[in-house]
């Protein structure tokens, strides 16, 4: 099943419990374990400046998008395998469509 408009504000209370330890969201915000999201739509993957990515991300050569991250964001490990991001995933649906609604919003 494809990406489908979520709740925006449900989406920024998960990323706060289960991303933001890891991911900032605004232009100019510091890299931290994983790499600031801030223009992540339309992104290839491994390509934020000044991030370290694994080659797995860099030669996964997917480009972001609603319906990638909806993929991704259910198991990261299966859909990039070699990724260092060390998040289980979003295995709810309705979880990973709130988050993406609040991430396009948030990342512009």
């Amino acid at each position: 099943m494809p990406f489908q408009q979520g709740d925006a504000g449900k989406g920024a209370g998960l990323f706060k419990t289960r991303c933001a330890q890891c991911h900032t969201l605004g232009a100019g915000e510091p890299h931290k374990v994983g790499p600031n999201l801030h223009g992540i739509f339309g992104r290839q993957s491994g390509q934020a400046e000044g991030y370290s990515y694994t080659a797995a991300n860099v030669n996964k050569g997917v480009h972001w998008d609603e319906n990638t991250l909806f993929e991704y964001l259910e198991n990261p490990k299966k859909y990039i395998p070699g990724t260092k991001m060390a998040f289980a995933g979003l295995k709810k649906e309705k979880d990973r469509n709130d988050l993406i609604t609040y991430l396009k919003e948030a990342t512009a």
